[in-house]
């Protein structure tokens, strides 16, 4: 991160404070789910049977008829891309990604861990009936990856969890770039283009400042189901949606028209007076932080954990573990997420700093920065996700989910030991990319 940023100084803003809170929260959740879903599975046969369950809706001669999972995987998921695309718009425009040397840092170890891990997959898959299912093993889980920085403690300071959750940040775009280009198998042209139709229209009520949530809302729907019909993953609208809301600071006027309305609410505390103030206090903050606040618990506490639920499910037996260890998709995706990801985050973020065009806080180890890059191989909602759409056999699915598995296990290990190993060495890592020694202590004159 760029060295004029607050969270150098470890003056972490409220909103990003709020952010790892309930990120780190809703880890415990996620991988609660996760071990419901391993003993429904491999305890009873009624799992893939619940999830198989149709559900229609339909309006007016318009319907929609898709499986639980899909209702899951195409429907609830896209409010946690939207989510998504609410901080990634807040990040870049008051938060920790402003600006070009403050985002370069990030977004080229974002960059070094999407592209080694697909290399290292299709080293085992090259040629095979699962070489385009490399995009599984790029992913890092911000949920379940914040949740180990809390265990770590306090080797792990929270520069490098801003720097963490900004390269998880590029990772997602990355991911969602992915999943629209790469597993994207038919377009219908018409419906994809009355959802760009549909984008450019609230680009537009964007440009000229109108914000009313229930059209936004009812546009988005719209697109939803344009995107569903055309082929191309609804994540996409998610994404996109978040990105159009705005995100500002709190204004000195505004500000200033609180404290106004605050006192004379103290001198006459009138209801009029009381629903005055707290409307100012309403537009004083940004939509984008009102919407964050609203969806952020959902998106973490239910929508994710239920989306592992509904997708993690995997029967451990002898003939689906001897499968997978003869397999090159399971090796693959844990050689991506084990070895590729911290090599790849660790080259990215040593070549901003070697070439000067990006920065990390000065107070960062070395070693704290290669344990944070062993961590983000913790890979688990968005590989779910991608094993989904880039592999039609269930067999395969299987083989991959142990290896998303047993890969995030060992990077969650391997992190958690470089941390306590060279947590506190390294020396400190410079804007030039080389290690600074510690100052001398001071000593009075002789």
């Amino acid at each position: 991160m760029s060295v004029t940023t607050l969270s150098e100084r470890g003056d972490l803003s409220r909103a990003a404070r709020s952010f790892l809170r309930t990120e780190s929260g809703s880890a415990v959740l996620l991988l609660a789910a996760a071990v419901i879903a391993l003993l429904w599975a491999n305890l009873s046969s009624s799992y893939e049977a619940f999830w198989h369950t149709p559900l229609s809706i339909s309006l007016d001669g318009f319907g929609l008829t898709e499986d639980l999972r899909h209702w899951v995987n195409d429907g609830l998921m896209v409010l946690f891309f939207f989510s998504v695309g609410l901080e990634i718009s807040r990040e870049m425009t008051i938060g920790e990604l402003r600006g070009a040397r403050a985002v370069a840092a990030p977004t080229l170890a974002a960059i070094g861990g999407l592209t080694v891990p697909a290399a290292l997959y299709l080293l085992f898959n090259a040629g095979g009936p699962a070489a385009g299912a490399w995009g599984i093993a790029i992913s890092t889980d911000t949920a379940v990856l914040l949740g180990v920085l809390a265990l770590v403690g306090p080797r792990c300071p929270d520069q490098l969890r801003i720097f963490l959750l900004a390269l998880s940040i590029v990772d997602d775009i990355g991911a969602v770039l992915a999943i629209a280009v790469f597993y994207t198998k038919h377009v219908d042209l018409v419906a994809l283009l009355l959802a760009v139709v549909l984008f450019a229209a609230l680009v537009g009520l964007r440009f000229v400042n109108f914000w009313r949530t229930p059209i936004y809302a009812l546009i988005g729907v719209i697109m939803w189901f344009a995107v569903l019909r055309s082929g191309v993953h609804p994540s996409v609208v998610g994404v996109a949606l978040g990105l159009l809301v705005n995100a500002y600071a709190p204004q000195p006027r505004d500000i200033a028209r609180v404290q106004v309305l605050a006192r004379s609410l103290v001198i006459d505390p009138t209801p009029t007076r009381a629903l005055a103030a707290q409307a100012a206090v309403t537009e004083a903050v940004s939509p984008n932080e009102r919407l964050q606040l609203r969806l952020q618990p959902w998106s973490s506490y239910v929508i994710v954990p239920l989306f592992v639920l509904a997708n993690a499910g995997i029967v451990f037996d002898s003939q689906t573990i001897a499968a997978a260890l003869r397999s090159p998709i399971t090796w693959g995706v844990v050689a991506g997420l084990v070895v590729g990801k911290p090599i790849g985050v660790s080259a990215g973020t040593w070549l901003a700093l070697k070439t000067g065009i990006g920065r990390v806080p000065d107070t960062l180890r070395w070693g704290q920065l290669i344990g944070g890059a062993a961590l983000s191989g913790i890979g688990f909602t968005v590989a779910l996700f991608i094993t989904e759409l880039a592999l039609d056999d269930p067999a395969l699915q299987n083989q991959a989910k142990i290896g998303i598995v047993t890969g995030s296990v060992l990077a969650a290990l391997s992190g958690w030991m470089i941390f306590r190993v060279l947590g506190e060495r390294g020396g400190q890592c410079s804007p030039s990319g080389l290690p600074v020694l510690p100052p001398r202590p001071w000593r009075p004159p002789a």
